[in-house]
């Protein structure tokens, strides 16, 4: 018997309930996956508080890792034993066992652990897109990106140094500069939405930044904006402070013909041959030690709404990992 988290209906952590599930035969293209580590995203905090599309009842978690023990009717890209981590839907990860898509596993390298991938999948591939398709960053690039000492920006960071960027790096509160600073950040900024764009347009002698990664929403959304050069781009991809209120047409005229995307990770892992490429990718930073997997704090599955608590808080100084 499995155990899987699973939700009736949206609401504070009490709605994520431990239950026993059975352990099911996998269907064609389909593996049964006994997990081993398990990775805990603010996108399943928003999911969880009904803010972001869940299917319910059901399960909740985009991230894993484990052991294939079982395989279906015309699954030829792994076998039973293979170590595989995964970062994209069907939700439920949040399991002891699931059954998951074949060709949405990736196959874990053996000096990659299995809860290395569960902390680096579904962040490092956010990472990796963001950095090289929704914003070429290259030599010179100027970048602001906020949490930068949150597990995502403990990734972002490091790599957009590596890319060639100079890096101004933004966190909630003074006790995270240290940790965006030993990130690799050229200059770390504490949120301010009334000061941010003047400090950014000083330590960039007045040109601002040529692209915003914010993933705060609501209350950073003017500051950001108004750090941009000329031409510049926002890149509005999370909601911690809530949804970014819409934008005038004509306001991104006026400062400077800006633009403004909201990308996401399903967009960008579209196909198969998409998604395995970025993952691949991730795994080869880790290898080459140009990002890192720093994991924070673990949790047993049963514990998952501390996990969620702390993450909702703030607390978490890295990735959070449920072990089942």
């Amino acid at each position: 018997m499995a155990k899987r988290i699973v939700l009736q209906h949206s609401g504070g952590t009490e709605v994520l309930q431990l239950q026993d599930a059975p352990v099911q035969q996998p269907g064609p293209g389909e593996v049964w996956l006994e997990q081993t580590a398990i990775g805990v995203n603010p996108l399943d905090v928003l999911q969880r508080k009904g803010g972001a599309p869940l299917s319910l009842p059901g399960g909740l978690g985009l991230e894993g890792a484990g052991r294939v023990t079982a395989v279906g009717v015309g699954v030829s890209n792994v076998q039973v034993g293979d170590r595989v981590g995964y970062a994209t839907g069907p939700v439920g990860g949040y399991a002891s066992g699931r059954l998951y898509p074949a060709q949405r596993l990736v196959k874990l390298p053996a000096g990659v652990s299995d809860e290395q991938a569960a902390a680096l999948l579904f962040k490092g591939i956010t990472a990796q897109y963001l950095l090289t398709s929704t914003y070429p960053v290259g030599p010179g690039t100027r970048v602001l990106i906020y949490g930068a000492g949150g597990a995502l920006g403990q990734l972002m960071v490091p790599w957009a140094k590596h890319l060639g960027a100079t890096v101004i790096g933004v966190v909630s509160r003074s006790q995270s500069v240290a940790r965006a600073q030993a990130a690799g950040c050229d200059h770390v900024l504490v949120f301010d939405a009334a000061t941010l764009a003047g400090e950014v347009r000083e330590l960039t002698g007045g040109q601002g930044v040529d692209v915003v990664y914010d993933s705060v929403g609501r209350v950073s959304l003017e500051a950001s904006l108004d750090s941009l050069r000329p031409r510049g781009l926002l890149v509005s991809f999370g909601a911690t402070s809530g949804a970014p209120a819409p934008i005038e047409v004509g306001t991104l005229n006026t400062k400077g013909s800006l633009y403004v995307t909201r990308p996401s990770l399903a967009a960008h892992t579209r196909t198969d041959e998409e998604y395995q490429a970025r993952a691949a990718d991730v795994l080869a930073a880790l290898q080459a030690g140009i990002i890192q997997a720093r994991i924070w704090r673990r949790y047993p599955l049963a514990d998952v709404a501390q996990a969620h608590e702390d993450l909702e808080q703030g607390r978490s100084e890295g990735a959070l990992i449920l072990t089942p």
